[in-house]
């Protein structure tokens, strides 16, 4: 009969940690992710949100403006929108909770359309338009 020891036999071979933990988040920057950066942070999703929006501005001002888009502006702040997203999300990172990220998305978002409208207004009056902002909205894009 053989005979059970309390300790570790030879023959067995045990792991250091278990394989489970692979999937837990580390505390130090030995494993490679020196260079990762800084993880994220509202103010930085903000920053970053906001940046993807003045593009979306400029984006839909320069092809609303200059090649008079009206209905292809749609399918540019869908795209804008959708860059918002990402870059709220890439700069908050896990620190902006998503209930929280989702709001400021939609807040760039929209905050984002109503400066790209006014954009477009300002260039109707640099090529010679005289109505009110609302009045060129209405006339230009309907309710």
């Amino acid at each position: 009969m053989a005979v059970m020891t309390t300790g570790s036999d030879p023959g067995e071979r045990r792991l250091a940690r278990p394989p489970s933990d692979r999937y837990r988040p580390t505390d130090s920057a030995t494993d490679g992710d020196a260079d990762a950066g800084p993880p994220g942070s509202p103010a930085r999703g903000v920053l970053f949100g906001a940046l993807a929006s003045l593009a979306g501005v400029l984006v839909a001002v320069l092809l609303g403006g200059g090649l008079a888009l009206s209905a292809g502006l749609l399918v540019i702040w869908a795209a804008g929108g959708n860059a918002i997203g990402l870059a709220t999300r890439i700069g908050g990172g896990p620190a902006l909770a998503a209930p929280r990220r989702t709001w400021v998305a939609v807040g760039l978002a929209v905050a984002g359309v109503a400066l790209g409208q006014v954009g477009l207004w300002w260039y109707a009056e640099s090529e010679g338009g005289v109505l009110p902002l609302m009045d060129f909205l209405g006339q230009t894009y309907g309710v």
